[in-house]
């Protein structure tokens, strides 16, 4: 078995979790194509496999079971964390941000994530406190590596943990503590071909619908519209934290 194989395994294992129900239900659950178009699908690894072959050595020896020395820098310099959870419900991914270094190292093969005031639908939450499972992608600007962590949270309202994270008096409700079972470094090419730190890439806030505007359409006018627009930047000044 070539060095960094068992990792893989662990973590196509962390990957597997799905139970039998959910996974008839996702392959019932294929999206509605073009009237007369047909389109062949996946079902077996073996299938896949055949069209991708084996991970080289590269992508298996730098999968860790703890932060090493040389993964903390990304985590201490990361403002921005996509957060994947999964639960009965289905899977959700989350985007969450703050100051760099926000998610806090405890030590090797523990990481604390503050929850931060956002929508309070608390998809995350609802589903960590049912499924651990969790991952948390860090990116960090100017940088076309990431860091992929995996590993299984719990929810916790420890009042001296979350006074540890007060920022302007305000602490967090809530923080999440992973457990880490995987961590390593994802190639740059995604980062590379989207051009996501080129500025001149960047796109017109004002070429997109607004929050209002979508609001407005889903609710029928009830919620929304121009004054929730021009409303945002101040209410989300005195709500950030």
């Amino acid at each position: 078995m070539l060095p960094g194989n068992r990792d893989r395994n662990k973590a196509a294992r962390f990957r597997a979790g799905l139970s039998a129900a959910a996974e008839n239900h996702a392959k019932s659950d294929v999206p509605p194509m073009q009237e007369g178009v047909r389109v062949a699908f996946i079902e077996t690894i073996a299938e896949l496999e055949a069209i991708y072959g084996e991970s080289n050595l590269a992508s298996n020896v730098k999968v860790a079971d703890h932060v090493t020395a040389l993964y903390r820098p990304f985590i201490e310099a990361s403002p921005f964390v996509a957060l994947a959870t999964v639960g009965p419900e289905g899977i959700d991914c989350t985007p969450r941000g703050d100051q760099p270094g926000f998610v806090r190292i405890a030590d090797d093969r523990t990481l604390i994530m503050p929850d931060r005031r956002g929508n309070n639908r608390c998809d995350s939450l609802r589903n960590i406190v049912r499924d651990p499972r969790t991952a948390f992608l860090f990116l960090v600007p100017g940088s076309g590596t990431c860091l992929r962590v995996n590993g299984r949270a719990k929810v916790s309202a420890d009042p001296a943990l979350l006074e540890s994270f007060e920022v302007d008096g305000k602490a967090p409700r809530t923080a999440i503590v992973l457990g880490v079972e995987d961590v390593y470094f994802q190639c740059a090419r995604a980062i590379v071909r989207s051009h996501l730190w080129d500025a001149a890439r960047h796109v017109d806030p004002a070429s997109l619908p607004t929050p209002g505007r979508i609001l407005a359409e889903m609710s029928k006018q009830e919620v929304g519209g121009e004054a929730y627009d021009r409303e945002w930047p101040e209410r989300a000044k005195s709500t950030l934290w």
